[in-house]
Parts: C-alpha cells; structure tokens; sequence
C-alpha cells in the first residue's frame, strides 16, 4: 500500500475509534444533567432519592467514558501536522480557528465543570453544583460544534479567501472571516443531527443498563417472594429506580429520533445541492434521471462488491423517493454519477500533480461499495432503537415491571446499535466526499484540494509502524474501557435503606473504585 492509503486507513481508525465515545459523552451529560435536575425538584424524598442514586450510577460510567474519550482525541489534531502537513499548509489556518475554539473554551468548560461536580457533592450547594454538571453538557455540545464546523468548512469551505501568492486559504473579512465559518450553513445542518445522533447513543445505552437491572432485579422479587422483606426490596428496586430510568430512556430516544429525521431530511437537500456526487452514490444513481428511485437493495454485476458503477443492478427501489428526499418534488432530476465524474473533469482537469510532482490520472467517484451500504447501515442500526423503545413502552405500560430475558437480552444487544450507526454515518460522509479532502464549493470552487495533494511526503513504512502502534494502543484501552464500563454497569445501584434512629435515606457517594 502507497503512504496515502496508510495515512487514510490510519486517519480513519483512530477517528471512527475515538468516535466511539464521542456521542456517548455528549449524549450521556445530558441526561445525568436531568435526571439530577429532577431529583433536585422532586418534593417526594423516595423520588428524590431514586433519581439522586441514578444521577450518580451513570454519572460513575459518564467519567470513565469522558477519560477514555480524552486520551483517544488527543491524537487527531497531530494527525494534521504529520500524516497531513500539505492539507494543514494549505486550509492550517482557517481549520485551525475553530479548533482552537474547541480546545481553549469548549474543552476547558467541560473538564473543569466536570472536576467541580465529581467533588462537590456535599460540598457545594445543591444549586451551584447541579449548575457544573449542566455547564458539563453546554461544554459538550459546543466541543461539538466548534468540531463539525471544522468538518464543514472540509464539506463546504465558507469565510475564506485564496491567497495567490502564498497559495493558501485564509480567512476572509469580506465573507465575515471566523463569523462565516462557524454559521456556515453545511454546520448548522451537521450540528442537530450529530447530536441527535449522541442523545440516541445514550439514551439506548441508558434504556440498555436500566433494563437488564430492572428484568434481574423484578425476577429475584418473584424468587424470594414479594411478602418476604428481601422480596419487597427486590421489586421496589425494579418498580421505583429502573423502571422510571427506562421510561425516561425511551422518552429521549423518542426525542432523538424525531430530530434526528428532521435534520437529516434537510441535511440531505443541502448535500445534494453542495456534493451532489456523494448523494448520487449513496443511491447507486449512474445515470441522470428524473423521478429517480430509492434503491433499498443494489448488487454490482459480477463483483458483488463493486467499487464503480460498473454493471449495478437495482433489486428493491421505491419510485421517485431520492427525487423527493433531494428537492420534495417528485419529478426532480438528479444527476448520475458516471455523468458528474464526466463534468467534474472539465471543470477540474483529468489529472492533478500530486505531492511528489507527479502527473496522476483523477477519478472524482468515490468508492460506490463503501458510500452505498455506510449510508443503508447508519439508517438500518438505527432501527433497532425504535424497536427497544416500542417494546420497553409495553414491557412497562401502567406501573408494569418485567421478568423477560428476551427483553433483558434485546436491550443490551440493541446497546451498541446507535454506536454503529453513527459511526456508519461518519463513514459515508467522509467516504462519500472523496477523492476532496476539501470539497469545492459550487458556487466558488476555488479552494479545493484533492486527499492525494494533503498527504505529507512520508515514507510508507513510517506510517506503518504509527498505524501498527495506534492500533495496538487503542486495543489495549479498547479492554480496559470496557472492563470498567461493564464494572459499572453491573454493579447496579446501591438500594435504598433506611436507618432505623433517622428519617432519612442511606444514598451512596459517587463511587469511583476501579
């Protein structure tokens, strides 16, 4: 394999691996953050207590996740100075901007907010320190927008000029310079759906844990009786503490779903009017058509996994529905993907000189496999939290608890489902984009810049022995995240016992012994 290939391989394994926390920490705040806001509010202290002990039970996995999402991120941005010099030469210091708004204001906010409501339980009042976990959340989310609107400007380059004597991009003040990049609008579309996306990941991760302990916890009631004390407890446990979790999970994933469909049907009109290439092989579209279908099942001729549009054959569409997704009319026409290469040709050239000086042919088709079935899949594992949400709202209908296993297990296997997803989602939106590290825009195509002209000149077996030692790092802390993950995850929450000289609840500290 070429240098570029392994920085690509390299690139994209340790993002779509530190990705993996990402939406966990952003989604996984927020809820803590309410759920600790309604035991702040609630007048009934068995209530208040309930959702003081789950505050704290996943409150304990949001800081392992946040921890391991630190040491996984801290790699990306030497990425742009090593495997990527020629990229961050050329677009270094626009890119630079918002992510050193991340690092110096959205990073600071939520690590230092964090410190404060580990150690200020009990120490502050209530108030202020529900205030540093919501500070927690609000940091998140503006870490994750100061990111996608980096990501935008990669999809869609806004707020920058083409300087022609060094032959950089700069920040232009005619176009609002930083202002520009960070409203530019492929962002303000990016933004809702990512996080979307995050409250997805989390809430199935919390409908996940809370389920397994509700079902095991409601079972041990029926086994040792509900007129026994330990009975009682078992099942007060499955009724007052999971079963109101899991209902509140569900209430988000149906939050998270509903915007997440909103946000990506715009998304999907703005990409098919700025990379219109990319929504073409998503749908497999080769050739230009009107009223075109939404293929569900395509298979590439002989070669099943076909990177080109050679031989593809549409097994399952529905009519004129890409048409509708890309303009909501139905009669739209869309342009195919072997007639964009053709145009993206003459507007571009047919060959490029890369970064060792040579003259190389360009084929701007991304891989057709990867952009076809990365995009079916974000769609597809996604629903799987529908079906958990459905099933738990029954499962738990009218102060019901439940003892199935097959619920038990579903819930948990259904976990890793939005991670996929969304980790599918990253995939075809940086697949699709390509052979553009930077995407021009079609109303001003003049910053652009192909992924063979942004590799550094390394040689090939340095980028082997990196990729190899990431590789071999993120696995070892792949082990450990999860060992403590599923620590905390079934270890449970402490019940609830009273002390017989007081009125009031025995509720456990936030327990970090790992």
């Amino acid at each position: 394999m070429e240098a570029l290939d392994l920085a690509r391989w390299q690139f994209g394994i340790t993002t779509v691996y530190h990705f993996i926390f990402v939406p966990l920490s952003i989604g996984l705040s927020l809820l803590v953050a309410i759920m600790q806001t309604m035991a702040m509010r609630a007048r009934d202290p068995l209530r208040k207590d309930a959702w003081t002990r789950m505050t704290k039970f996943f409150g304990s996995m949001l800081i392992v996740n946040f921890g391991i999402g630190i040491a996984t991120g801290i790699v990306q941005e030497f990425q742009f100075g090593m495997n990527w010099s020629e990229y961050a030469r050329y677009v270094g210091d626009v890119f630079g901007a918002p992510l050193a708004l991340e690092g110096l204001a959205a990073f600071f906010l939520e690590s230092v907010f964090l410190g404060l409501w580990i150690f200020g339980w009990g120490k502050m009042p209530e108030r202020i320190h529900l205030l540093t976990i919501w500070a927690v959340a609000i940091g998140t989310m503006l870490s994750a927008y100061f990111i996608i609107a980096a990501n935008s400007f990669m999809q869609h380059p806004v707020g920058a000029m083409l300087n022609p004597e060094t032959g950089r991009a700069e920040l232009d003040p005619s176009q609002g310079s930083l202002w520009g990049v960070l409203t530019n609008i492929t962002a303000l579309a990016a933004f809702p759906h990512v996080i979307s996306g995050a409250w997805l990941v989390a809430s199935a991760f919390l409908v996940g844990v809370a389920s397994w302990h509700m079902v095991k916890h409601h079972r041990a009631a029926r086994e040792l009786g509900l007129e026994t004390e330990e009975g009682a407890e078992q099942d007060r446990a499955a009724r007052d503490l999971y079963r109101p979790t899991v209902r509140f999970g569900v209430i988000a994933m149906v939050v998270s779903a509903v915007v997440l469909v909103i946000s990506g049907d715009f998304q999907a009109q703005i990409m098919f009017k700025q990379q219109p290439m990319k929504m073409a092989s998503a749908e497999a579209l080769c050739e230009t058509e009107s009223g075109a279908p939404f293929s569900i099942l395509t298979v590439g001729g002989p070669d099943a996994f076909a990177t080109d549009c050679s031989e593809v054959t549409h097994l399952i569409e529905i009519p004129y529905l890409t048409s509708f997704l890309a303009t909501h009319t139905f009669d739209a026409t869309l342009q195919g993907v072997d007639d964009l290469n053709a145009q993206y040709k003459e507007d571009f050239g047919e060959t490029v000189t890369d970064v060792q000086g040579n003259e190389v042919a360009v084929d701007y088709r991304p891989n057709l496999f990867v952009t076809y079935w990365s995009f079916r899949l974000m769609i597809g594992l996604a629903a799987f939290s529908g079906i958990v949400a459905l099933w738990a709202l029954w499962a738990t209908r009218r102060g019901r608890t439940t003892g199935s296993k097959a619920f038990q297990w579903f819930t948990v296997l259904a976990i890793p489902m939005p991670f996929l997803a969304n980790s599918a989602g990253w995939v075809f939106t940086e697949i699709g984009r390509q052979p553009w590290v930077v995407h021009p825009n079609p109303d001003d195509p003049t910053i652009r810049l192909l992924t063979m002209q942004g590799v550094s000149g390394n040689p090939g077996w340095m980028v082997v022995i990196s990729l190899v030692a990431f590789t071999l790092v993120y696995g070892v802390l792949a082990v450990i995240w999860f060992r403590m993950m599923r620590r905390a995850a079934l270890k449970g929450v402490p019940l609830a016992r009273r002390d017989p000289t007081s009125d009031e609840l025995d509720t456990p500290t936030l327990s970090f012994d790992y």
